[in-house]
């Protein structure tokens, strides 16, 4: 299975810790579920035109959720998803992230 850029990576993850690792040249991408590093890492050097040294990569398992309502209680499951960390080459940074 052949997937493009844009499909690999679908947004980026914006959270405290994501833009503190920002500032160290690490950005968090929530990915496809098929990709691989090397797609993911392919994807992001076409994408933002720069030098990806290191990808690290992490699936987030579904965790329960349970809500109590009037008529009684409502149990589910978030959706799990897959999480990259992508290291980028010394002096390099994404300007998406510097605005945020």
């Amino acid at each position: 299975m052949s997937l493009t850029a844009h499909e690999v990576i679908l947004r980026p993850v914006i959270s405290e810790k994501s833009m503190d690792e920002a500032g160290h040249g690490k950005y968090t991408f929530a990915v496809h579920g098929d990709a691989n590093k090397i797609m993911i890492k392919g994807a992001v050097e076409e994408l933002f035109k720069v030098n990806v040294t290191g990808v690290n990569v992490l699936t987030t398992k579904a965790k329960e959720k349970r809500r109590g309502t009037k008529r009684g209680r409502i149990s589910g499951f978030t959706t799990p998803w897959r999480k990259a960390i992508v290291t980028l080459a010394a002096g390099q940074k994404i300007e998406f992230f510097e605005g945020v």
